[in-house]
């Protein structure tokens, strides 16, 4: 597939537009960084523990270089007592694919997947750990270049390139916008009575993409939205072999950062 690459040049930011300090950039490594996708509910009194494990990835310096985690809220417990405000029925469409490439047609929450693969042991740290060694040990077949800025006052611009390498058979491209620092007072269901606290909860999702065109898409903030705390993701999967190639994210670099 030929290389297809967009020059990251932005303007410098005026007053009008405070969001950043300077334009935000990154470019994926040179090994195949790992993709950690929770499908979760705020109606599940069992999603709140994994939760709490997806909250913690991610922090640590570097952390992001090799697991890149994605909370996707699913619909399918809307109906039980409590509509979450961050499901979205392509996330449970999405479990649903994930379950079929792993022989099965069965969904619940909450459903950890390492690479398009089912992790039952999500929550052991010594199994976790030894599945990144392995994965973060392959070289990538796709390099990413995601870059985020802001737009006209209110807005977010995110800009996405893939080049896929030799190897690569039928790429499929994902992007991802996330958001840390989320509260939920739930009133009614399994979790009625608890505050639940979110971290890479998936705000926006753009794919299957072709890989081969750039992505370039400037969002308006929505008013729920806190801009310190958003941040994009970026990945690819081959869809003839099953494999994810590469993932990468990037938070958004305020001035407070």
């Amino acid at each position: 597939m030929k290389a297809a690459w967009i020059a990251f040049g932005f303007a410098a930011l005026g007053a009008a537009a405070p969001l950043f300090a300077a334009p935000c950039e990154k470019h994926s490594p040179s090994h195949v960084v790992a993709l950690l996708e929770l499908y979760t509910s705020e109606g599940c009194d069992s999603c709140p523990p994994a939760e709490r494990w997806l909250n913690q990835l991610g922090r640590d310096p570097g952390a992001l270089d090799r697991a890149v985690p994605l909370a996707l809220h699913v619909d399918y417990w809307d109906q039980l007592g409590w509509p979450d405000r961050f499901a979205d029925g392509r996330f449970a469409e999405r479990q649903r694919t994930l379950a079929s490439l792993n022989g099965s047609r069965a969904i619940y929450t909450p459903g950890v997947f390492l690479n398009l693969r089912e992790l039952r042991g999500w929550s052991s740290t010594s199994e976790l750990q030894a599945e990144l060694r392995k994965v973060n040990a392959r070289p990538a077949l796709v390099d990413i270049r995601l870059a985020l800025e802001a737009a006209p006052p209110g807005q977010l611009a995110i800009t996405a390139a893939f080049q896929p390498k030799p190897g690569a058979k039928r790429p499929q491209a994902y992007v991802a916008l996330y958001e840390n620092g989320l509260v939920s007072e739930v009133k009614a269901g399994e979790n009625r009575g608890a505050t639940l606290r979110h971290d890479h909860v998936v705000r926006r999702w753009f794919g299957p993409l072709d890989p081969a065109l750039p992505f370039k898409r400037a969002l308006s903030l929505e008013r729920d939205w806190n801009p310190a705390n958003l941040g994009v993701a970026a990945f690819v999967q081959d869809d003839a072999s099953g494999e994810l190639l590469q993932a990468t994210a990037l938070g958004v670099c305020s001035e407070t950062r």
